[in-house]
């Protein structure tokens, strides 16, 4: 199966693991829909890349602003969700409502994006969570609970909305702009920490991710799956 001439809507394409989903499909000939809150992000999205992409800002936690914008796109072949956004905290620290909002932005943004699209029949649904719903540490209840959550959305609209296919993506830690708040001594300690503790060495690079997600837009035999791209963290203390 190819992405030539495939229409893809990625929402969350205009920075970080999205956009080099949205790098990679626009390389292998798809046309691609980029989705996001910041319009300036959108419009840096959009030079950087400059072929075959359209970048449109919509709100995931605002179900008319993603029924509009799916109504303008019409069919599409293939959605990936990659945004969303979560708060760590102790679990007896941390405000309910942060907790609450999480699961709006993440998973209900997903929720909603899903119900509002119309994926062709033998298209696919790649959604995201992360390793901390199988992997938890203190701190991440509620992040942790999100995850889960959307693993189970995506194995049951798995069976629900075939022959559309449902897989969910979930990463470990990637290099994004997400850490760009943080220090760059501070980060790069980080970075090298976590990379001597795992199985592969190094950290994760969005294009890591990016390579997997082609993979699941192009494999008609993938549905229902939750792949862990996390360079073994799942596996060492």
């Amino acid at each position: 199966m190819t992405l030539k001439d495939k229409k893809v809507v990625i929402i969350g394409g205009s920075s970080g693991m999205g956009l080099a989903i949205a790098k990679a499909a626009v390389a292998e000939q798809a046309k691609v829909v980029i989705a996001g809150r910041s319009p300036q992000k959108l419009e840096d999205a959009l030079a950087e890349i400059e072929d075959n992409v359209l970048v449109y800002p919509v709100d995931i936690t605002d179900m008319a602003s993603l029924q509009g914008f799916f109504q303008r796109e019409g069919e599409i072949d293939h959605l990936v969700i990659a945004g969303g956004f979560v708060k760590w905290g102790g679990f007896k620290e941390m405000p309910v409502e942060d907790a609450i909002a999480a699961m709006n932005s993440k998973f209900f943004g997903q929720y909603r994006a899903i119900q509002a699209a119309t994926v062709c029949p033998g298209g696919s649904i790649t959604l995201f969570s992360g390793v901390l719903s199988r992997r938890p540490k203190v701190g991440t209840a509620a992040v942790t609970a999100v995850n889960a959550a959307v693993e189970g959305l995506g194995q049951a609209l798995a069976v629900e909305l075939a022959p559309v296919r449902v897989n969910v993506i979930a990463p470990g830690l990637v290099k994004t702009p997400a850490y760009s708040a943080m220090p760059d001594g501070e980060r790069q300690a980080m970075y090298e920490s976590a990379a001597k503790a795992l199985p592969v060495g190094y950290v994760g690079e969005p294009e890591d991710i990016a390579a997997v997600a082609l993979m699941l837009m192009t494999n008609p035999y993938i549905t229902g799956t939750v792949i862990d791209v996390d360079g073994g963290s799942r596996l060492v203390q």
